[in-house]
């Protein structure tokens, strides 16, 4: 199937729309699958409709069609983050905000805010973040080397990003709310 998938990402990036409505039907599945295990029952078809056409609209700037696969679960799970914060009203700041703050921000100032909201993570969460984004261990491994089950290393670093994207939105929510 992956082979298949690449052969229709190449159909698409040379404009070839039947390879496009293939890839969509080949991929829906996959979305709907992914979208049940994190999306919130009355926001799945929501995300799986969004998820495509983010698909639909943005696979011809896709570098990897190797990559195809971690970039539409990526997709499903933003969008049902953001459908779960729409429904909840609960986030004020936007992605795209957040997004481009963090792409116009300095380097420098980056990496002092991002040591700042590490260093303000409980040890439990501090280890994780460490093994998976910094040392890129494979969560299998995190789980070896630390002892725990699996539910918990996902949750502890599920826990820890948001703690962080949290410190970082909380640090300098001004400079990304204009």
């Amino acid at each position: 199937m992956a082979v298949e998938r690449s052969q229709l990402i190449q159909g698409v990036k040379r404009g070839d729309a039947l390879a496009l409505d293939q890839l969509l039907v080949d991929c829906r599945a996959d979305v709907r699958r992914y979208a049940l295990r994190h999306c919130a029952t009355s926001e799945i078809d929501d995300a799986v409709q969004e998820t495509l056409l983010v698909v639909a609209r943005h696979v011809t700037s896709l570098r990897a069609a190797a990559s195809f696969a971690s970039w539409l679960f990526t997709v499903v799970r933003r969008e049902c983050q953001r459908l779960s914060r729409k429904m909840l009203a609960h986030e004020n700041i936007e992605d795209e905000k957040f997004e481009a703050w963090f792409a116009s921000a300095p380097t420098a100032e980056l990496r002092a805010e991002l040591a700042c909201a590490l260093e303000s993570l409980p040890a439990h969460y501090l280890e994780i973040v460490l093994l998976r984004d910094f040392e890129e261990l494979t969560i299998s491994e995190i789980v070896d080397r630390l002892n725990i089950p699996l539910a918990t290393a996902k949750s502890r670093l599920r826990r820890a990003r948001a703690l962080v994207r949290d410190y970082l939105i909380g640090s300098d929510e001004n400079e990304f709310t204009r």
